[in-house]
This record gives structure tokens, C-alpha cells and sequence, in this order.
């Protein structure tokens, strides 16, 4: 009998948007960017019936989306987990698009995979979200993109464990390059 799946609702997702809110301050080393999501912190509180987030939070526990420690002064602190941490990056894989940069490099990106059948629902996701993401399906396999997307590629693949049947090709030229330039809107 296969796991039993947590529906995760809008408050449950408030709170791991709080925890990770807290997560991205500790590491950003940033204050604007530190300022910017402290300010946005009250508002989601606020939205929040204070009830349900005890309700929430026990939930999340149970889940072990979070996790309660204990620090050295005795104050007791809520944790993501790992398991909070990869539903936190679903969110943020549903918004994933690539950018554009000012210039082009004169370079492709190529992506290419080979992925088992077993692995069907993931090689399907990795497809569609190329091209929701802007990549340009060359192939049912083959994707192009003109911009620097490795770290967004590796995001992809690490998050849908693909890793060992996906790689990432850097080319100068492609014998379709007009074609590919002409999508892009690299030709003026």
C-alpha cells in the first residue's frame, strides 16, 4: 500500500513560506533583501486565523515538514526539515522561468535526456517545464536555449532526481542556428 499524501492547504503553505521566509534572512547576507521579506512577514500573519495555524503547525509536525529543537538558551525553534525544504522548492518549480540576458554569448545551450519509462512522470515534467521555461524543443529529448540556464537545468534535474540521465551541452554553432535565432528573437 503506497504512502498516504499530505494535502498541504493555503495556511500550511503560509507557515512554510514563514519558515523558509526565515531560512532565505539567515542566508541571504543581504539587508535589502533581508528588509523586503521582513516587511512582507506581518501581512501573511496577519492572514492567518491563529486557530487553524495551531491546528497548521501540528500538522506540519506530524508531517515532519517542520521540526521543533531546542537551542542552547533553552528557546525552542521550528525547523524545516528536508522534507519542508523540497515542498518549499515545488513552489518555486511551479514559477520557474528562464531569463534573458542583454546579450547573447553566441552560444547554445543544449539539453538532452534519455530517461527510462519508469521514470515517465518525471521525464514529462522535465519536458513541459523546458518549455513553459522558454527552452526550445529541438527533439522529444533535445532542448535549446541561448542564455546561461546551468544553474536552473541543474535546479530542474536535482529537484526531479534525474541527474545521471540528463546532460547539459554548451555549443558554438547548430546547422538550424538561423531558425533557432529567428524563435529567440536574436536577429534584428
Amino acid at each position: 500500500m503506497g504512502k498516504k499524501r499530505l494535502k498541504i492547504g493555503k495556511n500550511m503553505k503560509k507557515i512554510l513560506f514563514l519558515l523558509a521566509a526565515g531560512m532565505i534572512i539567515g542566508l541571504s547576507g543581504s539587508k535589502v533583501k533581508s528588509y523586503f521579506i521582513i516587511k512582507r512577514i506581518p501581512k501573511e500573519l496577519k492572514k492567518i486565523d491563529r486557530e487553524y495555524l495551531n491546528k497548521a503547525i501540528a500538522n506540519l509536525y506530524r508531517s515532519k515538514l517542520i521540526d521543533v529543537k531546542e537551542d542552547e538558551d533553552g528557546n525552542l525553534i521550528m525547523v524545516l526539515t528536508e522534507s519542508g525544504r523540497k515542498r518549499i522548492l515545488i513552489y518555486d518549480f511551479d514559477k520557474l522561468k528562464f531569463k534573458k540576458q542583454q546579450s547573447w554569448d553566441g552560444y547554445w545551450r543544449i539539453i538532452i535526456f534519455d530517461i527510462p519509462e519508469k521514470f515517465k512522470k518525471e521525464r514529462n515534467a522535465l519536458s513541459q517545464k523546458l518549455k513553459f521555461a522558454g527552452a526550445y524543443s529541438l527533439q522529444k529529448s533535445v532542448f535549446v536555449y541561448p542564455y546561461d540556464i546551468k544553474d536552473d537545468v541543474n535546479f530542474l534535474i536535482e529537484f526531479l532526481n534525474l541527474r545521471k540521465y540528463v546532460r547539459f551541452i554548451v555549443a558554438k554553432q547548430i546547422d538550424n542556428e538561423l531558425h533557432l535565432k529567428k524563435i529567440f528573437g536574436l536577429i534584428k
